[in-house]
């Protein structure tokens, strides 16, 4: 087959006013994502991890246009003239263009890894297994020519040659450059061929928000925070002095979030760090920390620093910074809590670092967003085997990736402490500080805090709920704070059901806060709600008592404090996360009948080891039988617990190995090898170490699972309405306002997809998947314009890249429906009410 010059190979399409025409040729446009790498690493601090020729790797992504069936898919969008006999519907067998990159790559001897950086520039590995450049599909040796005359006119304009990659680390990097750099390339500052680009490059890398930053310098800990560093914050922020892994042991409310904080401006302001992730162990615990996350950038930020304005707004990211074809609007990396990784600060979740290590779609883009950054992991508890595995395995990528970590939690046991630092660790002081620099080998540096103060909690173990209700209404009567926490949203939607009732007839307040409210009412209800139980409701907190149900979100990283609390019972960890909620400041004022006491909502423990199922209800299914059996075992004859000092005993009593005996052995084997319903341990782990990125088959972000349960995974767009007409649709959201989708994109600008998308990125809830409503044909949802403002998946593809979004319809009764008034699931009623929020009713309790 004669080919097509590669000067005259097109690689885009452009929309002019005449139509659809050929845009940039693939040499222009290699060209452009080439320079965008090479802007992209002079800007970073954390250049030196970039080896030389990353830039011409980046250039070399789309080497794969020139090839037969690409030349005609463009052609055939264009009205162009085909080449005769080429089917460019076979693209879809070897995944596009990216894969005939890797094989140009590996015929070229190209160095190890560097082919499969090309292929996956799109985020996932293509299907070229058994292939050869040279095959009759990319055009034979002719075509095979043209791309290696690309790749030779490459090297000399950017005059560079591939880069010979150290490690998978550092693979990963240079695959999230040619990722970014090619989303960049792909911008509007680049879409018109007739338009100059050479000098258009640094804009781009500004818009795309890649802006260096500036600090105050010299600013002591009291002029960030307005107070003086206790003990065990002066010594975290003594050792952390260079990237490496840092690990603090500290009780709830000692303010590890600001040392941690205070420590990330030391290493920005002496250039060791190039910004900050901080990573929540869920979303809904994200809103309060980004609140003293920016008072935090208010103080440290240069006063000319020209991201400041943008830092400070929660959705400026969001609404201005343009990524290109991928980040667009109802692209794949528009969601702010990928793009955050991207932008120099953001809070996010634990999960979206997780995928830095995992094999899953656009894994390594997360993990280029890491690199060189302070990543803080906000309260790391003793997470199950699976989270665990890649946990460990993120903290090994970050300090590679020349990241200072810094591990923040309550509640380590030293199994877990030496698993994450991947070095032996002995001592078992509490507080502690545990340091492994990455400049020093593997050494590890272990220092004790004196206990500063003890609290002592009353602890009664209560299997009377109907009890536990009546005394919490009694003690709200009184005026006091209650918090009552469950495992499960169900049960918490229950428990308030049952005491709003009666709390409205006594003048007590009740509220309900979980994960699983839209984005717009879960701010409201956590505004309100942790205000009144944060420092800034101390002029309220007398006025009324309250009553605050919840699930674990209560138990994390919220600064609330309670008077007195009722849990449903769970691992001693949890359990002690929980007590950080009680009693949290000597000053907050409080009623005068309270005192420091928790109930913990528990069975018999020879019941419970017995049948754990039947007596510890659904906490079975979210906790271990066998930790939950040795948690009550350590919990069942205490009336007291003080902290911090029990701490470390209470966690080592509970996790340390040891041999059993009858029930609780069948528990343990349980725990390792699972059963018909769950599985073990060792096959998480297993499972955790098949989902890390070294090989075999990309994920789909929807299927790649961070933890290993019904994970609220599935997103559900939330309307009252929804209709639409031959040109635009209507979306009614839950307040009453409407957003109008024009159905052909042109008709608005991107900023204003951009603000819309915002709007209703707003009404999402995230539910598990068998909560879900049932999936609607892309094709149905397109019908309403929703895939200009959300990411449907790739139809080029063999499988859908994605789960599609799906929408529910709340009618006047709050009972959901699908779009056009079809079913919403097979077995269950769905509700949704702004009080509870999503709501699942087993059509037997109706």
């Amino acid at each position: 087959m004669s080919a097509v010059d590669f000067k005259y190979c097109p690689a885009k399409t452009f929309d002019s006013d005449a139509g659809k025409v050929i845009g940039r040729s693939v040499e222009s446009h290699c060209r452009i994502v080439g320079e965008v790498a090479k802007e992209l690493i002079k800007r970073s601090p954390a250049q030196y991890l970039f080896p030389s020729g990353s830039a011409f790797t980046a250039a070399t992504h789309d080497v794969g246009k020139v090839s037969p069936t690409f030349y005609n898919k463009i052609m055939h969008a264009c009205s162009g003239k085909l080449l005769p006999n080429v089917n460019f519907e076979l693209e879809r067998s070897w995944n596009g263009h990216a894969g005939v990159s890797q094989l140009t790559a590996r015929q070229l001897g190209a160095p190890e890894y560097i082919p499969e950086i090309l292929g996956q520039h799109h985020g996932f590995s293509p299907a070229v297994a058994g292939l050869r450049a040279n095959d009759e599909n990319f055009g034979g040796k002719a075509w095979q020519a043209e791309r290696e005359k690309l790749v030779a006119a490459l090297q000399e304009a950017l005059n560079e040659t591939w880069p010979q990659v150290e490690s998978i680390a550092q693979a990963r990097l240079l695959a999230g450059l040619t990722s970014v750099s090619d989303w960049i390339g792909s911008g509007n500052h680049f879409e018109d061929p007739q338009v100059p680009w050479e000098d258009r490059v640094p804009v781009a890398v500004d818009d795309a928000g890649f802006v260096p930053v500036s600090y105050r310098s010299g600013l002591s800990f009291e002029d960030v925070f307005d107070f003086s560093p206790r003990q065990a914050q002066s010594s975290l922020i003594e050792q952390v002095s260079s990237p490496g892994v840092y690990v603090l042991e500290a009780p709830m409310g000692l303010g590890k979030t600001e040392a941690s904080l205070y420590a990330a401006y030391r290493m920005l302001e002496q250039g060791q760090a190039s910004g900050i992730y901080f990573a929540l162990p869920t979303q809904l615990t994200s809103n309060k920390i980004f609140e003293r996350f920016t008072d935090f950038l208010e103080k440290i930020l240069a006063p000319d620093c020209g991201h400041r304005s943008l830092l400070l707004h929660a959705n400026a990211w969001l609404f201005e910074k343009d990524m290109g074809e991928e980040g667009r609007p109802g692209g794949a990396w528009f969601n702010q809590s990928k793009r955050g990784l991207l932008a120099p600060f953001a809070v996010g979740t634990i999960d979206q670092a997780l995928m830095a290590v995992m094999n899953v779609k656009h894994g390594f883009v997360r993990a280029f967003g890491l690199a060189g950054k302070v990543v803080i992991l906000d309260e790391v508890h003793t997470y199950d085997a699976y989270t665990g595995t890649l946990l460990d395995a993120l903290v090994e990528l970050l300090r590679q990736l020349g990241c200072t970590v810094i591990i923040l939690s309550a509640t380590l046991n030293q199994e877990r402490r030496q698993n994450l630092l991947n070095r032996p660790s002995e001592a078992r002081g509490y507080p502690l500080i545990t340091a492994s620099p990455s400049n020093r080998d593997n050494e590890i540096f272990e220092i004790s805090i004196p206990i500063e103060e003890n609290k002592q909690f009353d602890i009664a173990l209560q299997s009377d709920e109907n009890l536990a209700v009546e005394q919490a209404l009694l003690r709200a009567e009184q005026g006091q704070q209650i918090l009552w926490i469950e495992n499960t949203v169900k049960e918490a939607q229950q428990r308030f059901l049952e005491i709003a009732a009666r709390a409205a007839e006594i003048g007590v307040a009740c509220g309900l806060l979980h994960s699983r409210f839209t984005v717009d009412d879960r701010q409201r209800i956590e505004e309100k709600w942790v205000n009144l139980y944060g420092k800034a409701g101390w002029d309220q907190r007398r006025l009324q008592g309250r009553i605050l149900v919840g699930t674990q979100v209560l138990e994390q990283s919220l600064d609330i404090d309670a008077d007195f609390m009722v849990t449903r019972f769970a691992p001693t960890d949890m359990l002690l996360q929980r007590l950080g909620r009680l009693w949290r400041h000597e000053d907050t004022p409080r009623c005068a009948k309270a005192k420091p006491e928790a109930w913990l909502l528990a069975p018999d423990l020879a019941k419970a080891v017995e049948s754990p199922q039947q007596y510890f209800g659904a906490s079975a299914y979210v906790y271990s039988p066998y930790v939950l059996c040795r948690s009550l075992e350590v919990w069942q004859c205490k009336n007291n617990i003080n902290l911090p000092e029990d701490i470390r005993d209470v966690i080592e009593l509970t996790y340390e190995e040891r041999k059993e005996q009858g029930s609780m052995a069948r528990w343990l084997s349980e725990l390792d090898h699972g059963n018909c319903y769950a599985k073990g341990r060792n096959a998480l782990r297993q499972l955790a170490r098949i989902g890390l990125a070294e090989g075999g088959n990309t994920l789909p972000e929807s299927k790649a699972q961070t933890r290993y349960s019904e994970t609220d995974s599935h997103e559900v767009l939330m309307l009252r309405g929804l209709f639409r007409n031959s040109e635009r649709a209507l979306l009614t959201l839950l307040d009453g306002s409407q957003v109008e989708l024009p159905l052909q994109r042109n008709r608005l600008e991107k900023q204003e997809w951009r603000q819309r998308t915002a709007t209703l990125m707003r009404q999402i809830v995230n539910v598990p998947p068998g909560d879900k409503p049932k999936s609607l044909p892309v094709d149905t949802l397109k019908r309403f314009g929703l895939q200009h403002c959300f990411y449907l998946g790739n139809p080029d593809w063999q499988e859908k890249d994605e789960s599609v979004l799906h929408v529910a319809l709340v009618g006047d009764s709050d009972q959901l429906r699908g779009i056009e008034n079809t079913q919403i699931h097979d077995k269950h009623t769905l509700e949704y009410r702004d009080d509870l929020g999503y709501r699942v009713i087993k059509n037997q309790e109706l």
